[in-house]
């Protein structure tokens, strides 16, 4: 009876453990189903929305080495993709970096050929930041591809601004192909001030405004931020499984100075330094992930690099002088701008009538922040002044909002 009952035990073990094991396979299943499911698909791959529109007209493209439909095997860039299905693509037009996105931040681009397909390379980010009507001269269809970070002074937005000033005005249709925001998932910052408007800032909008492309060009166009209030024949590709929420991280640098996940987050609070005596760690391998000088205390900064030229930074700030600061390749995932690091770097520089330069303005988006921290405020009481500005925004962007 003993053994009896001993091996009806052992069974049953046997049985809950063979179930076990087919439970686990099965939940294993279902979640890389959903995986797959839940995979963000950009715009440029879903090429059974756009091509119709293409076909059998004469096609420019925007775009840049980010431009690209992701495959398995191997990627393939968008122009090659829609040349080898006989899209007529007669012109490439090319953004801050260039069409292959080798360029220096700020270096002037000329005009070219492209070495691979032999189409000419309009620069908008050398003679030309606004295309010429010449330049659009023949075009029936225009299409932008562009992988951007979600921030103000990042100067895709400002080239897809004046796409579609001059498509507007030629009455040019143009698609937008989105791609995730990988800094969508908060907003915050200073509004943009008219005086400071430029080529890094040219809208009303914080420093970090939480929207994919194709959503801020829905808002350009619906709050008549185009010259004469022009319209534009805006056409969006949407994304696929995206929300603000999602994580997605950049398989493809957008530019040679944000190598990396990490460097794309902290690139919304160290872009400040850009406008001071600070190096953001440009001419390192760190770019965006350290920040030094060497005017900075180093009894309070006890990091230290040396910035030499290198791909992406021909002429980097400090060139060849030890500078002191903060290594920040470890920092937690940010979730709102940082001024701490700012505020600190300002209090503890050897000349703070030297720390900021005429750039930083236009950076902030407001003559204000200057100010306010040589005034000594804590990043406490310039939030609170940023925020009722930033509850108007989001007024204005709930209007354009497609995820």
């Amino acid at each position: 009876m003993k053994k009896s009952i001993i091996l009806l035990l052992a069974i049953a073990s046997i049985c809950c453990s063979s179930k076990s094991d087919k439970e686990q396979k099965e939940e294993k299943s279902n979640l890389l189903e959903n995986k797959v499911e839940s995979k963000i698909i950009v715009a440029a791959n879903r090429t059974e929305k756009y091509l119709p529109m293409l076909k059998g007209k004469s096609v420019g493209v925007v775009a840049n080495q980010t431009s690209v439909i992701f495959k398995e095997e191997k990627n393939t860039h968008l122009v090659d993709s829609l040349l080898a299905l006989n899209i007529n693509v007669t012109k490439v037009f090319a953004p801050e970096h260039g069409f292959r996105g080798k360029a220096d931040a700020g270096e002037h681009i000329e005009d070219g050929i492209d070495k691979t397909t032999g189409l000419p390379i309009i620069s908008l980010y050398g003679s030309n930041r606004k295309p010429s009507h010449e330049h659009l001269k023949g075009i029936e269809v225009m299409l932008f591809d562009i992988q951007d970070v979600g921030v103000r002074f990042y100067t895709y937005i400002s080239t897809l601004h004046y796409v579609m000033e001059v498509c507007a005005e030629l009455n040019i249709p143009l698609i937008v192909l989105d791609r995730p925001n990988p800094n969508g998932h908060y907003i915050d910052g200073p509004i943009l001030e008219e005086e400071v408007k430029s080529f890094v800032g040219m809208h009303p909008v914080p420093t970090v405004y939480g929207m994919t492309i194709g959503e801020y060009g829905k808002m350009i166009n619906g709050e008549k931020w185009l010259e004469n209030g022009v319209k534009c024949n805006l056409t969006v590709i949407p994304l696929e499984n995206y929300t603000h929420q999602s994580e997605y991280d950049l398989s493809i640098i957008p530019s040679p100075n944000l190598p990396n996940t990490k460097s794309i987050n902290l690139y919304p609070s160290l872009c400040f330094f850009e406008g001071t005596n600070v190096s953001a760690g440009r001419g390192t391998e760190m770019q965006f992930q350290i920040f030094g000088s060497p005017f900075l205390s180093k009894d309070f900064f006890k990091f230290s690099f040396i910035p030499k030229p290198n791909f992406g930074s021909k002429h980097p700030k400090h060139d060849g002088e030890l500078c002191y600061g903060t290594d920040l390749r470890n920092n937690e995932k940010l979730s709102s701008l940082n001024l701490k690091w700012l505020i600190e770097s300002y209090h503890q520089t050897e000349n703070k009538a030297k720390f900021f330069n005429s750039f930083f303005s236009k950076l902030a988006g407001t003559k204000k922040l200057q100010k306010q921290i040589e005034e000594g405020m804590s990043t406490k009481e310039i939030k609170e002044i940023w925020q009722g500005g930033l509850d108007s925004f989001k007024k204005v962007r709930n209007k354009y909002i497609i995820y």
